[in-house]
C-alpha cells in the first residue's frame, strides 16, 4: 500500500456555496469517507481555515521571522487535505476523481515519499 495526499483547492475570495449545495457535498464526502474507512484506506482528512488565518515562519540570519499569512497570494488556496492508503496511483486517482465530482473543486493527488521506517 502507498500513502497519497489528496489536496482540495478552493477559489480565493468567492462566497460560500449555498447551504443546500454544501449539504449535498458534505453528505457525499461523508459517504466516501465511510467507504474508505470500511476498506482500510482512510488515514486522515480535514478542512482548513482560509489562508488569512495562517502564520508563516521563515529562517533568517539564524533567527525565525514570524509574519501573518498566507505564504503566497493566489487565485486558489489549499482548503483541505485527505490522506489515503491505497495499492497504487490508479486507485488514488479513482478516489481523487470521486472527491472532484463531490466537491466540484480541483483535487491534486500526490504520493508521499517512502520514509526510512517504511
Amino acid at each position: 500500500m502507498t500513502l497519497y495526499l489528496l489536496s482540495l483547492h478552493q477559489p480565493q475570495g468567492e462566497l460560500p456555496p449555498d447551504p443546500e449545495f454544501l449539504a449535498g457535498v458534505m453528505r457525499q464526502l461523508g459517504e466516501l469517507r465511510a467507504e474508505l474507512v470500511s476498506t482500510g484506506s482512510w488515514v486522515f482528512g480535514q478542512g482548513l481555515h482560509s489562508p488569512e488565518t495562517a502564520t508563516v515562519l521563515r529562517a533568517r540570519d539564524g533567527d525565525v521571522l514570524v509574519t501573518d499569512g498566507p505564504f503566497v497570494e493566489g487565485k486558489e488556496y489549499l482548503g483541505g487535505i485527505t490522506i489515503i492508503d491505497v495499492p497504487d496511483l490508479d486507485a488514488a486517482l479513482d478516489v481523487g476523481r470521486r472527491y472532484a465530482l463531490a466537491t466540484t473543486l480541483p483535487i491534486e493527488v500526490r504520493p508521499f515519499q517512502a520514509g526510512a521506517g517504511d
